[in-house]
C-alpha cells in the first residue's frame, strides 16, 4: 500500500511547503530588517546582509517545521515527529545553494549567448528593414530575456522537484498516520499554532512588542531623517538683507531724478542740433 506523502506530485508538495514557510516567517524577517535600518545598517549589504541571513536561518526552521506539521496532519493525517523544521530546512538549503549556482551560470551563459544572436539577427534584419532605436532596444530585450527568465523558471522546478522527493522521504521515515478524526486534527494543530495558555501568549506578544518598539527608538539617530553622505547639502544661498520702505523710497527718487536729468541733456542737446542746421529756401 502506498504512503499517503506520495498521493502528492513533489513539485506542488515543495512550493506548497515553501510558501507557506516563506509567509509564515516573512513578518518576522521584516521586524528585524525595520531595526537594522533604523540602526543605520543596511539589510541588504555587507554587515546588515549577514545579520539578517543569520537571524533568518532559525525563523525558516521554525516557520517550516509548523507549516510541514499542519500540512502533513491536516491534508493527509500524517502525524510527523521530531525535528521536522531542521530536518527539512538544511535539506533545502543545500539543494538550493547547489541549484543557485548553476542557475547563475546557466541564465549568465544563456542571456550572453542570445544577446549576441539578437545583435546577429538584428544587424540582418536592419539591412533589409529600417528598425527604429525604441523598436530595437524593446526586440533586443525580449529576444534575451524571455529564454533567461525560462532557463531561471526550469531551474526553479528542478529545486522544487528535488526537495519535494526528499520531503517525501522525510515524511515516510518520520510520520506516521493519525487514527483521529477531522475535527480532532483541526483542533491539534490548532493548539500548535496558539497555545492553551492565552493569557500567558498575549502577555508574552505584548511584551516582545514593546521591546521592539523600544528597541526601535533607541536605535534611531537623533538627527533623522539625515542626508546620505554621498549627496552633500547645497550650499546655503546669501543671507538676504531686509528691504526698508525708506531706503528703497529714496533709491527710486535718486534714479527719477537721474532720468530726468539725462533726459532734460537730450532735449537740450536736441535743441542745438536744430538751431545749427541752415534753414531750407
Amino acid at each position: 500500500m502506498s504512503h499517503p506523502a506520495t498521493a502528492i506530485s513533489s513539485v506542488k508538495l515543495a512550493w506548497a511547503l515553501s510558501w507557506a514557510a516563506f509567509w509564515t516567517g516573512f513578518p518576522f524577517k521584516v521586524i528585524v530588517a525595520l531595526l537594522l535600518l533604523a540602526a543605520q545598517v543596511h539589510p541588504w549589504e555587507g554587515t546588515g546582509l549577514i545579520t539578517l541571513l543569520m537571524v533568518s536561518a532559525p525563523i525558516d526552521i521554525w516557520a517550516l517545521g509548523l507549516t510541514a506539521r499542519t500540512f502533513f496532519l491536516e491534508r493527509m493525517g500524517i502525524e510527523v515527529r521530531g525535528p521536522v523544521g531542521i530536518g527539512l530546512w538544511w535539506q533545502g538549503a543545500v539543494l538550493g545553494a547547489g541549484m543557485l549556482g548553476v542557475a547563475y551560470y546557466a541564465v549568465g551563459t544563456t542571456a550572453a549567448l542570445c544577446k549576441k544572436a539578437a545583435e546577429a539577427t538584428l544587424g540582418v534584419v536592419k539591412k533589409v528593414i529600417p528598425i527604429p532605436v525604441a523598436e530595437q532596444i524593446t526586440i533586443e530585450l525580449l529576444m534575451w530575456a524571455v529564454p533567461a527568465t525560462i532557463v531561471l523558471i526550469m531551474c526553479l522546478l528542478i529545486w522544487l522537484k528535488l526537495f519535494g522527493w526528499r520531503i517525501k522521504r522525510f515524511v515516510v521515515a518520520s510520520g506516521q498516520t493519525s487514527s483521529a478524526g477531522l475535527q480532532e486534527r483541526v483542533r491539534e494543530w490548532d493548539a500548535w499554532r496558539v497555545p492553551a495558555d492565552s493569557v500567558l501568549m498575549l502577555i508574552s506578544f505584548t511584551a516582545v512588542a514593546v521591546l521592539l518598539t523600544v528597541a526601535f527608538w533607541v536605535l534611531l539617530p537623533v538627527t533623522t531623517p539625515h542626508r546620505h553622505p554621498d549627496y552633500p547639502p547645497p550650499q546655503a544661498d546669501a543671507v538676504k538683507k531686509k528691504v526698508k520702505p525708506e531706503e528703497l523710497l529714496k533709491k527710486t527718487e535718486g534714479t527719477l531724478a537721474k532720468a530726468e536729468a539725462v533726459l532734460g541733456s537730450l532735449e537740450e542737446e536736441k535743441a542745438k542740433e536744430k538751431k545749427g542746421k541752415p534753414k531750407g529756401k
